[in-house]
């Protein structure tokens, strides 16, 4: 099993030399978390860019950034994915509505208002608010949420935050509602997210950590983090698909 020994400051001329990311992080198996005090957009953006998935953490000195360039990575294609009989019979209900980017703000409340240790706060949330506003297309770089919405009531009832790089998705974060009414319909946006970006030609949807059962039960298969960046490098590179 992989340990962290010490999490080491990262900088934006660190991330842009490109030596250094090669032989002294990319290379690092001991090592996945970074931390910093950037919360510029622009950072957020580069790190993204080169693989991370940042998160944040509380220290006596504040919330930093907390960047983790993962050992591996959960990516699902389109082709293995696994649609449970339950979630079948949902699709084919019209008690709902699949939308993406109508309801943000509330989505990112949600997320952080149900998960006890909750690291989307704070400068962290601002953060996500400002990409969500900012035209970043031309940086190849887009924030989107994704909702489920029950008709009777026009209740958002599961969701969830992530990012657009090229052809690339990435999931930070999301949500479902705990009552049992509302039963299997978060499998169901993962399961619509993935028809979604299948059909807009999307090439793999990045689950992030691995060891979470709901990722292999979708279809993921685990990638170490070279064969990822392999993958992530060709696919990042291509304009960017816009989902909305």
């Amino acid at each position: 099993m992989y340990k962290q020994p010490q999490i080491y400051y990262l900088s934006r001329e660190k991330l842009k030399d490109k030596l250094y990311f090669k032989e002294q992080i990319c290379a690092d198996m001991d090592n996945s978390y970074y931390w910093s005090d950037d919360w510029s957009s622009d950072f957020y953006i580069e790190l993204a860019d080169a693989g991370f998935i940042s998160t944040s953490y509380d220290t006596k000195g504040g919330l930093v950034l907390l960047p983790e360039l993962q050992y591996d990575y959960a990516l699902l294609d389109f082709k293995d994915l696994h649609i449970s009989k339950k979630v079948k019979k949902l699709i084919n209900d019209d008690s709902y509505t699949f939308s993406i980017n109508n309801r943000f703000y509330e989505v990112v409340e949600k997320i952080s208002n149900q998960h006890k240790y909750n690291w989307l706060k704070e400068e962290y949330l601002e953060l996500l608010k400002e990409l969500h506003v900012n035209d970043n297309e031309k940086r190849n770089f887009k924030i989107i949420s994704v909702e489920i919405i029950y008709k009777d009531s026009n209740e958002l009832i599961a969701g969830e935050v992530g990012y657009v790089i090229g052809t690339t998705y990435t999931s930070l974060s999301g949500f479902s509602s705990k009552e049992k009414k509302y039963n299997n319909y978060g499998t169901l946006q993962l399961v619509l997210l993935a028809k979604y970006l299948e059909n807009r030609g999307f090439s793999f949807w990045n689950l992030g950590h691995s060891h979470m059962e709901y990722k292999k039960k979708l279809g993921c298969k685990v990638y170490e983090r070279n064969e990822f960046l392999k993958r992530w490098n060709k696919s990042k590179i291509s304009p960017i698909i816009n989902p909305a």
